[in-house]
């Protein structure tokens, strides 16, 4: 009777020629468990890392933002994005977002959101929105953050993307986020108008477009126009603004 033993069917194999079809296709196969293996260990021990380094850049690029516009110490609120108003709720509840108005490629969103507000002598100074959308290559995410009008960019900053270096990846360098400081969002009649265009600016509604990268720069305006308008921070901005904050 055949020996059904592991270690047996081992030494069979090991005792076959190197030249062997069977020990060279058996040779392939266990190369590729074992690379296989070691990815996904890797993959699956590196990932709190990753997370926790996402989370201390998401914080530095916080800090950096404060930094740069004066300093100071931001009140942080979850707010319900449907209704505009705080709430206590904890985030992680999300819901489809109707493909027509996607327009930031993110297909969920969550309901609920932390954004951060900044005020001197107990009137508000700035708020501080996390945004994120589709860029060309990758996922932009980063902060905007709006005067106390709560139509003037104060400064947009991106802590994370993926885009081609020299081209698309210029998003997160300073020389380019700082055209972003005093451009106005929307027009007198309320309709959002602010956009990257293709070559220079020519209004207080336009940022430089990137030579190059035309789809990451459509991109940034996409997810700065969802994320200013009614499916993102919009009815939040209008209950501020029907409070007096400006």
């Amino acid at each position: 009777m055949t020996s059904v033993n592991p270690l047996n069917w081992w030494r069979s194999f090991l005792a076959l020629p190197n030249t062997h079809p069977l020990k060279a296709i058996g040779v392939v196969f266990l190369v590729a468990l074992v690379c296989s293996f070691a990815v996904s260990l890797t993959a699956v021990t590196l990932k709190p890392l990753q997370d926790a380094n996402r989370l201390r850049e998401s914080a530095a690029s916080l800090v950096e933002v404060l930094e740069m516009l004066g300093g100071g110490t931001p009140r942080a609120h979850m707010v319900d994005l449907a209704s505009g108003n705080y709430t206590k709720r904890d985030p992680g509840t999300w819901t489809e977002i109707d493909p027509n108005n996607d327009i930031a490629g993110l297909g969920q969103l969550e309901t609920v959101a932390k954004v951060y507000e900044l005020y001197e002598n107990d009137r508000l100074k700035l708020v501080i929105l996390p945004v994120r959308g589709s860029g060309y290559q990758s996922m932009l995410k980063g902060y905007l953050a709006l005067r106390d009008d709560l139509n003037t960019i104060a400064a947009l900053t991106f802590h994370e993307q993926g885009e081609t270096p020299g081209m698309g990846a210029r998003v997160a360098e300073k020389e380019w986020q700082t055209l972003w400081a005093d451009k106005q969002v929307t027009d007198e009649s309320g309709v959002i108008r602010i956009e990257v265009v293709r070559g220079e600016a020519t209004g207080v509604y336009e940022v430089d477009g990137i030579s190059g990268a035309t789809r990451t720069g459509s991109g940034v305006t996409d997810l700065v126009v969802f994320w200013l308008g009614p499916d993102g921070y919009g009815p939040y901005l209008e209950r501020l603004k029907a409070e007096g904050a400006e």
